[in-house]
């Protein structure tokens, strides 16, 4: 996510900066000799502020090759950037190939970045017409896939559970009936689809397509699931005392976040008298930075609207060992492996 600015990231374009870079700065704390993971290099905002904030060594990772591009044209200016191809979820996999065992910090700015939903070839804005894709990798089953394969039935949990879109059934059922006239193929044809199924904008504050794009984009690309997959990553990868900032915008994610970091710190309430603990759960593997989350200065949201629902949470390794569990979205949505045999 970016905001305007006067001065570009090497190898990114001019009027992008990421959302909330001081406040990540800040509670990262990054210190010379420290080893820190930006999970979401996109267009390498935090990656240069935070090399440029000491002298550490900076793990740039992305699934987006074009982003990996970037973070390569940028390493040949600043020599303690590691750029690595490959999801954020895996980096207690990846980051140690790469011959870092533990790292001090790790960062992720959650969501979709101005780079792919600007580019129209990839397929995630409703505004640009272009190929029904939204993968943020080039691997998997496309937006495309989905809403030319998925039963009605799933595509409704999917809109609804991820968009939070109350008219999901009626989305699901427009989107079905237009698909056996003819294949879905372009952006313009779903968001086309979805206003007419919900009655047009008719004054709305928001495009009517834009819970649902923003649901099938989150199906695609697994990105509740590969956020679960992460906290855990983070919770192995990091050494005691070292930081974990997270910015999300979207409510699900940040619930997430949220939820987990409480548990992980012990604050998930202590019982009552009238249902009190059973016993002691594992130690504490996190201890919050923050009780809350710190939001965007009214400054930066007046300058870049896309920085509105921003939220920052922060928390600091402790000694205690990880504990062993397997990471979910709560979800319970068909995995994406099964349009495979449709497609």
């Amino acid at each position: 996510m970016t905001q305007d600015t006067a001065t570009p990231t090497v190898g990114e374009p001019a009027g992008h900066k990421p959302v909330m870079l001081d406040e990540v700065l800040e509670w990262l704390a990054v210190k010379d000799g420290d080893v820190i993971v930006d999970g979401t290099f996109g267009g390498g905002g935090y990656s240069r502020a935070i090399l440029q904030a000491a002298k550490c060594t900076l793990v740039g990772i992305d699934r987006d090759l074009d982003a990996i591009l970037r973070a390569e044209k940028m390493a040949e200016d600043m020599e303690r950037l590691v750029p690595l191809l490959g999801r954020f979820g895996e980096m207690d996999e990846i980051v140690p190939q790469a011959g870092f065992e533990q790292v001090d910090g790790v960062v992720l700015d959650i969501g979709v970045s101005s780079f792919q939903i600007d580019q129209a070839a990839r397929g995630f804005s409703f505004m640009k017409h272009g190929p029904l894709d939204m993968r943020m990798g080039a691997v998997g089953p496309t937006a495309a896939d989905v809403v030319n394969y998925m039963s009605e039935r799933d595509l409704a949990n999917v809109i609804f559970r991820l968009g939070e879109e109350k008219q999901a059934r009626r989305i699901a059922k427009a989107i079905v009936r237009r698909r056996e006239e003819a294949k879905f193929e372009t952006t313009t044809e779903l968001a086309e689809t979805v206003e007419n199924a919900v009655g047009g904008r008719k004054g709305a504050r928001i495009h009517p397509a834009t819970l649902t794009f923003q649901a099938i984009r989150m199906y695609v690309n697994d990105e509740l699931g590969e956020l679960a997959r992460a906290l855990h990553a983070a919770e192995r990868l990091l050494r005691p005392g070292g930081r974990l900032v997270i910015v999300a915008f979207h409510s699900l994610e940040d619930r997430m976040v949220k939820q987990w970091l409480r548990d992980r710190s012990g604050k998930t309430g202590g019982g009552s008298r009238h249902m009190p603990l059973a016993q002691k759960g594992p130690d504490s593997t996190f201890e919050l930075a923050v009780s809350k989350a710190v939001l965007p200065s009214a400054n930066e949201v007046e300058g870049n609207p896309r920085a509105r629902s921003a939220k920052l949470r922060a928390a600091i390794r402790t000694e205690a060992p990880v504990i062993m569990e397997d990471a979910s979205d709560g979800m319970n949505l068909p995995p994406l492996s099964a349009l495979e045999d449709a497609v």
